[in-house]
C-alpha cells in the first residue's frame, strides 16, 4: 500500500520505518515544501517520497503526525470524504510538556471540550474514516527495526469497522500487535493523552492454538 503523512516528525520517521521495510511505499509532506524533506528522504531510502499534502491525500491511508496544537490547520484544504485517516497525535498543549504537570493540563484542557481527542480531529476532517493509532507509545519504543524486534501492542480504536480493520491489518503485517478497543468515543478515551492505556508498554508473546483450548 501507499501510505501518506502529514507531518515529517518523529512519528513519521519511525512508523515509516517500519512500513518500508514491509514494503509498503510512503509519501510524506510538511507545513513547507517537498524540497525542504530532501534529508529526511534520503535517510529513508527507496519508496519514500516527498510531496504536497494534496499528493499525500490521495494515498491509500493517510496519517496525521503533528504537533496538536497544528492539527486543525493541517488537515484544512482536503476533501476527506471516504479517506481513511490515522490519527497518530496526542492532544498535548504546545509546547508538548510530557511530565506529569504537563500531562495533567493537556488533559484538563481536553476535559473542557466534553470530546475525546479523535472525535476533535473527525471534526477538523469531515467525512474522514478516522482510526485513531500509533500514539499509544512513545517511538523510543518502538524503534527496533529488526526482524526479531518484539510485537508491540498498539491501540486502535474507530467508528468504520472497515477503515479500522485496514488498519489494524497494516499495522499487524508491520510487525506490531494491533488491539481494537472499540468507538472514537469509548475505545478512543482509553488511549489518548494521559489516559489509562497511554503509554503502556505491551508486548505480544504468545497466541492459544484452537487444538489447545
Amino acid at each position: 500500500m501507499r501510505i501518506g503523512f502529514i507531518g515529517a516528525g518523529r512519528v513519521t520517521e519511525v512508523t515509516a520505518r517500519h512500513l518500508l521495510k514491509a514494503g509498503h511505499e510512503v509519501a510524506i509532506c510538511n507545513s513547507r515544501s517537498p524540497e525542504t524533506l530532501a534529508t529526511l528522504i534520503d535517510e529513508l531510502g527507496p519508496g519514500a517520497t516527498a510531496e504536497t499534502k494534496d499528493q499525500v491525500a490521495q494515498s491509500d491511508i493517510v496519517i496525521i503526525a503533528v504537533h496538536w496544537a497544528h492539527a486543525k490547520e493541517a488537515l484544512k484544504g482536503i476533501d476527506w470524504t471516504g479517506r481513511v485517516l490515522i490519527d497518530a497525535m496526542n492532544a498535548h498543549l504546545y509546547p508538548p510538556d510530557i511530565s506529569l504537570e504537563g500531562v495533567t493540563k493537556s488533559r484538563a484542557a481536553l476535559a473542557r471540550t466534553g470530546l475525546t481527542s479523535s472525535e476533535l480531529v473527525a471534526q477538523w476532517a469531515p467525512g474522514a474514516r478516522l482510526v485513531k493509532s500509533i500514539s499509544n507509545v512513545p517511538m523510543e519504543w518502538i524503534s527496533d527495526f529488526g526482524d526479531d524486534k518484539p510485537q508491540t501492542v498498539l491501540f486502535t480504536s474507530g467508528d468504520d469497522a472497515e477503515a479500522k480493520r485496514l488498519v489494524i491489518d497494516m499495522l499487524n503485517d508491520v510487525g506490531f500487535a494491533a488491539i481494537d478497543l472499540g468507538s472514537l468515543t469509548v475505545g478512543g478515551a482509553l488511549h489518548e493523552v494521559g489516559a489509562p492505556l497511554s503509554g503502556l508498554e505491551l508486548h505480544f508473546v504468545r497466541r492459544m492454538r484452537p487444538e489447545s483450548r
